[in-house]
């Protein structure tokens, strides 16, 4: 299987955030950014237990500058194989999905993950414009997800239960809660990340 997964930078919720000397924006030089956790702990651990389980490659795909980079080799030093980053500035989510489509849409990835929302704007607005723009079939909010040949079996929780929905690939989904498990990179993974391509493009 070769599957892309899209993942973005966010603000540390855990850090703190202090207004800008004009009291109408935010001071960001003190600020610390993690990788979006939808995307790292669902969506790229999930794309790593398929490849795993049936083989494959997982690449990863950011939209922008140049001190994503830190998140972007974390992402290396969990698993996955190689690293596009997008050199723009990610304006508004129609931009970003219309980056990672143009990008996309020649890879031949049989799986295209996002996380469901990032944490800053939680505006889950990404994969499915993405979907639209590659004319893919789109699953949302997915908990869990196995594959059987090219057919994957998804599981998505909606309001007083769970709703299962079987599709073909190629296609975009965006992971919830439940899609995997953290992980942890080790001092291994973090050594190889540096050996790890990172293209720019």
């Amino acid at each position: 299987m070769k599957l892309l997964v899209c993942i973005s930078k966010t603000p540390d919720t855990e850090a703190r955030i202090q207004l800008a000397a004009d009291g109408k924006s935010l001071d960001t030089s003190g600020m610390k950014y993690i990788m979006n956790p939808y995307d790292e702990w669902y969506a790229l651990v999930r794309a790593l237990e398929l490849v795993e389980a049936h083989g494959g490659t997982v690449t990863v795909v950011n939209v922008g500058p140049a001190d994503n980079d830190q998140i972007i080799r974390k992402a290396l030093a969990i698993g996955a194989n190689d690293a596009v980053r997008i050199d723009a500035e990610p304006t508004s989510a129609w931009f970003v999905a219309h980056q990672i489509a143009a990008f996309a849409k020649d890879g031949g990835y049989d799986i295209i993950f996002c996380g469901k929302e990032t944490i800053d704007y939680n505006g889950s607005e990404v994969p499915a414009m993405l979907a639209e723009l590659l004319d893919l079939p789109f699953v949302a909010w997915a908990s869990k997800l196995d594959m059987e040949g090219n057919t994957a079996t998804i599981q998505r929780d909606i309001e007083g239960g769970v709703e299962i929905v079987k599709v073909q690939t190629p296609f975009v989904v965006s992971a919830a809660k439940g899609m995997a498990e953290q992980r942890i990179p080790n001092m291994r993974g973090i050594m190889m990340a540096k050996r790890k391509p990172l293209k720019v493009v």
